[in-house]
């Protein structure tokens, strides 16, 4: 089967570890990751990474994710979404202009206090387990983005929004600090992932048509090739001469490489080998006047 990317699309009440260990079952392969987790309520995109595909994790993680979520005003519980134990709750008496105004408040770059309901570490413990032991400690603020909130339905209690954000950010969090910025405080009712990079929802498989595609012999059918993944880069091409050198991971002068386009800002191409076989992905280093491996999918 092919090394690469299948977009999957978690239901609700399974943790993207159930996610990793059914396709397992399901494509018999081991070596099998996720780009990016999802908390066990919310459903929605989740891309798994499949055989020499694990290597793109390190790439896929940093690109933007996309939401719709649900903010339930006037409810405060200790997980930030609708699962928790409610802790506090006020009259959700805000206008519309109101709501705008504080969600417009967030975007941008902000600091966000991860939850105690997280898998974060403090010394070694995951978050979750010392809030379940009725714990609470001091967690750093962590830098995050807010691209883009948008509030695309207010029905008191209930705000939809569609939020854009970087890797990181807990939309329950967000829910719960644009309720305390409102003074009657919020929590998560739903969430959705629609987005995680250049993966949509309208790519997203759920578990069970991946394993009739594998029953029905398509299983390649359900998985985008490692080059189609990084096909925001050029492709750059080695020759007969230098296929050897390729094939070992070795650096290229610049000289021995032909992209057939420029190198974007961060200067990473895909390289190929002379017959068109996709090896890696490879820097350009100016300075050096050559062309770095960064990560290698060949197999010989």
């Amino acid at each position: 089967m092919r090394d690469g990317i299948i977009v999957v699309w978690k239901e609700p009440g399974y943790t993207s570890h159930d996610v990793v260990a059914c396709l397992r079952g399901i494509l018999h392969i081991k070596k099998i990751g996720h780009t990016g987790t999802l908390d066990p309520m919310a459903e929605g995109v989740l891309p798994a990474a499949v055989g020499k595909g694990t290597g793109l994790v390190e790439y896929l993680t940093e690109k933007r994710k996309t939401y719709e979520t649900v903010m339930h005003l006037g409810v405060v519980t200790d997980t930030q979404d609708a699962t928790g134990t409610v802790i506090r709750e006020l009259p959700a008496r805000v206008t519309g202009e109101q709501i705008q105004e504080a969600v417009r408040s967030f975007i941008g770059e902000r600091l966000q206090i991860p939850p105690m309901y997280s898998a974060l570490k403090v010394n070694g413990k995951k978050l979750y387990e010392l809030a379940r032991e009725g714990k609470t400690v001091e967690r750093e603020a962590r830098p995050v983005t807010f691209y883009d909130i948008e509030v695309t339905g207010i029905s008191l209690p209930l705000v939809s929004m569609r939020v854009t954000c970087s890797k990181g950010t807990y939309i329950r969090t967000l829910c719960h600090d644009i309720g305390e910025t409102l003074g009657c405080g919020g929590m998560m009712e739903s969430l959705v992932r629609t987005a995680s990079g250049q993966f949509t929802k309208e790519q997203a498989l759920s578990l069970e048509q991946i394993r009739t595609a594998v029953a029905e012999g398509r299983e390649d059918d359900t998985i985008i090739p490692v080059e189609d993944v990084l096909s925001e880069y050029p492709r750059a091409f080695a020759d007969t001469t230098t296929d050897p050198l390729l094939k070992n991971g070795n650096p290229l002068g610049e000289h021995l490489v032909h992209p057939d386009r420029e190198p974007g800002g961060d200067r990473k191409v895909r390289m190929y080998l002379s017959d068109g076989t996709f090896a890696g992905l490879y820097v350009y280093e100016p300075n050096r006047k050559r062309y770095k491996p960064s990560k290698m999918f060949l197999s010989i």
